[in-house]
């Protein structure tokens, strides 16, 4: 083995000459001086029978010491049968894989997969809306770097704020994200695994909805006693009447309602599952559509809901939220949301209407795979029938009739 030669003293004084100066430390660590002055570190070996040269750098910012532990970590892939320059190689190809796939550019292709699969515009800006709390410490950071506190450090200054929902969202985000990660082979594991229970977790409320019938029908009386914007009213009443999702009425179109033969066709784009969805329209839906065409049929966005400052933009939940409260019922009562709750248990306790035929109306997907092959069904006669009771069943409740308990009826 070769004794080692050289000192930090001797590198610093080392003089370059006319061509390459080689100084030694011994095991094939060498010093070139060049003749521009330039020092280099090389590693001299052989691989599978042939004389190869490894870089190591240049001196003084790679020191002695730093090139004989380069040295050392060669000589241990030589032992393990490989070879350093290889090895050198791969490891740069995968620090610049690893610098291009930073959670920045993993997030913008997560969105644009999102759009690809047509996503709801309102899902994607939610989504982007929680990555954004976390790209300003994770956004530059390489998918493949980033450790389970440094997730932590993002979700923690959320729950300190209160907003436990939120946190728990950003962190099934950014889990979302590296499981996207994974899959086009760009990580390998997501660190958000690493926190469940790590935040406290948010108790789940369920939307608030009146479902006594007396009281309902007293909600429908302020409802079409309302005297704000038309779109506004008409909007509560066929929530009530179709017992659809918001987002879903919100941002319907014109030429999606049939109203000759009273069907509302709302496309896969806008369902939450991703599905086309038939709506029937009882007779007191049509009437309020014809009444609320005269007023907004003509717009050049075709909503039917168009917001007042665009026609290009729909009404927000919170026009339709913020009606309920001026019309008294606040938040923990009734949400506009609430109108499916109301629908969905008071055609249950009706016992008139399958509830398949129910969950069908309701847009809701069967969790059971084999039960869900069997329904291929959507129910639309029953349905059909279902909404002109549900819509006659309102008028009765609105207009203040003596109403029992559908389970004491019948009793």
């Amino acid at each position: 083995m070769e004794m080692a030669q050289l000192s930090d003293r001797k590198c610093q004084t080392a003089k370059p000459g006319n061509s390459v100066v080689k100084l030694s430390d011994g095991n094939g660590l060498q010093l070139w001086i060049m003749p521009t002055g330039a020092k280099l570190w090389r590693l001299a070996y052989r691989y599978d029978g042939k004389q190869k040269l490894l870089a190591l750098g240049s001196y003084p910012i790679v020191s002695l010491v730093s090139a004989r532990r380069k040295r050392a970590d060669a000589r241990k892939l030589l032992s393990e049968g490989k070879d350093p320059s290889a090895e050198k190689k791969l490891d740069k190809a995968t620090r610049l894989t690893a610098n291009a796939n930073t959670f920045d550019t993993l997030a913008d292709d997560y969105l644009a997969k999102m759009k690809r699969n047509l996503r709801a515009e309102t899902t994607i800006g939610k989504v982007k809306w929680l990555l954004d709390h976390a790209r300003p410490s994770l956004g530059q950071r390489p998918m493949s770097e980033i450790e389970p506190v440094e997730v932590l450090a993002v979700l923690q200054p959320i729950e300190a704020a209160g907003k436990l929902e939120t946190a728990s969202r950003v962190r099934e985000t950014i889990g979302a994200v590296f499981r996207h990660a994974i899959q086009t082979v760009r990580a390998k594991a997501d660190p958000t695994q690493a926190l469940r229970g790590a935040i406290a977790t948010p108790k789940v409320k369920p939307r608030a909805a009146i479902t006594d019938p007396l009281a309902f029908g007293g909600l429908l009386r302020a409802i079409y006693g309302f005297m704000g914007q038309p779109t506004t009213k008409a909007s509560l009443q066929l929530a009530a009447l179709l017992a659809c999702r918001p987002g879903e009425l919100r941002h319907a179109k014109w030429v999606e309602f049939d109203r000759e033969n009273r069907v509302w066709n709302i496309p896969a784009g806008r369902m939450k599952m991703r599905r086309s969805h038939r709506v029937p329209l009882p007779a007191q839906a049509v009437e309020i559509l014809h009444a609320l065409h005269l007023v907004t049929g003509k717009g050049a966005g075709g909503l039917v809901f168009p917001g007042l400052r665009s026609v290009h933009r729909a009404i927000s939940e919170n026009t339709m939220n913020g009606a309920l409260r001026r019309l008294g019922y606040s938040q923990e009562e009734h949400t506009s949301h609430g109108f499916r709750s109301t629908f969905c248990t008071l055609a249950n306790e009706s016992g008139k209407w399958n509830a398949d035929a129910i969950e069908r109306q309701l847009a809701h997907v069967e969790n059971n795979d084999v039960r869900r092959a069997y329904l291929r069904g959507d129910f639309w006669d029953e349905r059909v029938r279902m909404m002109m009771w549900w819509a006659d069943h309102c008028d009765v409740l609105r207009q203040g009739a003596k109403v029992l308990r559908f389970k004491e009826a019948t009793q």
